[in-house]
C-alpha cells in the first residue's frame, strides 16, 4: 500500500469526490484509510458511555474509505506517484516526484 499517515490525499470516488485531507490512520488489513473531513458520519452516544463525552449526544467522527478511491497529491493539488530511485551510495529509496516536474 502507497499510502502512509499524514499524506496529503484526494478522493476520486465515491460521495465525497474531489475532496482532499490528510490521512488519519491506515487499516492495512481492511485496505482502508481514514482522511480528515472526509466520509464524516454522526454516531448518537448514551450519557456516561464515553470519557471523553460524559454527557453523551451526538457526536461526528470520520468513517474509512477505501484506498482504491483515494489518489495521494502534492502541495498543488496534482497527483504524485512513487517511484524508486537509486542513490549514490546503491541504497534503494522510495520517493515522490511530482509527474510534471520529473524527468
Amino acid at each position: 500500500m502507497q499510502i502512509r499517515k499524514n499524506d496529503l490525499v484526494k478522493v476520486i470516488a465515491g460521495k465525497d469526490k474531489g475532496k482532499t485531507g490528510k490521512v488519519l490512520e491506515v487499516l492495512r488489513e481492511k485496505g482502508r484509510v481514514r482522511v480528515e473531513k472526509v466520509q464524516v458520519v454522526k454516531r448518537h452516544l448514551k450519557k456516561g458511555r464515553s470519557q471523553a463525552h460524559p454527557d453523551g449526544g451526538i457526536i461526528e467522527k470520520n468513517a474509512s474509505i477505501a484506498v482504491s478511491n483515494v489518489m495521494v497529491v502534492g502541495a498543488d493539488g496534482e497527483g504524485v506517484r512513487r517511484e524508486k530511485i537509486v542513490r549514490d551510495l546503491g541504497a534503494k529509496e522510495k520517493a515522490r516526484r511530482e509527474k510534471r516536474k520529473s524527468a
